[in-house]
């Protein structure tokens, strides 16, 4: 079920560098969130706060709040791991695992969350594979290795990946920027259908990109280099493009 992500005084640090300074923002359930701005300003640092990933940076660590509908993910007893499940992230560059095959490559995740029978298994690789608009490429070859697959056909693999464990939010930094034309196109029509069921996030340095699948635009920036990121304007995506304040 998408939920409703609230943020609130959200600070980020790498040791004693605060890279984005005082986030306050809310993303709506079954939208998709743009996130635009110059390189460095913290746009994919603020991404990896909301499932928590920014943790495993060495001397990554985060204050304020970040609120999953009525749930503080930074709140105390909250275990990562479990936020990770709640929050998927699909990442700039496709990584199947490349040791799997298509098959395992979707069902790794729920292998690792409980015990279930290969016939959940193959109905749920086979759903999520569906999910990724993958499943009639790949429906023959589920045995072969996913890195076999092209590199639109691997970042779709990722995300099938993702939706098998069936998260609340997606998260998505970059994930058209080492594609091809036609296969950034396929996963911007992805993102547009994978809305009706999660709450999206993605950050994008492409601005058309931005104007065509997102819902809400935030914009970020930053004073000068080695100054903290920043949040300056967060709109619906039309209004920023024609009338940003």
């Amino acid at each position: 079920m998408a939920k409703r992500i609230d943020v609130s005084g959200l600070n980020a640090y790498y040791g004693s560098f605060l890279a984005i300074e005082d986030i306050s923002m809310t993303v709506e359930p079954r939208s998709v969130t743009a996130f635009i701005g110059p390189s460095g300003c913290g746009k994919s640092t603020f991404l990896r706060t909301l499932n928590r990933m920014h943790e495993v940076t060495p001397g990554g660590r985060v204050d304020g709040k970040v609120m999953l509908d009525d749930e503080n993910l930074y709140g105390a007893g909250i275990d990562p791991v479990a936020v990770r499940r709640e929050v998927g992230m699909v990442f700039q560059r496709p990584n199947p695992f490349p040791t799997m095959s298509v098959y395992d490559n979707v069902a790794a995740g729920l292998r690792l969350n409980g015990k279930y029978k290969k016939s959940q298994l193959d109905d749920i690789v086979e759903k999520s594979l569906r999910g990724a608009n993958l499943w009639n490429e790949v429906k023959d070859r589920l045995n072969k290795p996913g890195s076999g697959l092209s590199g639109g056909q691997q970042q779709r693999l990722c995300i099938a990946r993702a939706i098998a464990v069936e998260p609340n939010v997606l998260l998505m930094d970059e994930p058209c920027s080492a594609l091809d034309p036609i296969s950034t196109l396929a996963i911007e029509d992805l993102i547009g259908e994978l809305k009706e069921r999660f709450t999206i996030v993605i950050v994008t340095h492409n601005m058309q990109q931005a104007a065509r699948v997102s819902d809400r635009t935030a914009f970020f920036n930053l004073a000068a280099v080695g100054r903290p990121g920043k949040l300056i304007e967060l709109d619906d995506t039309e209004r920023i493009f024609s009338n940003p304040s």
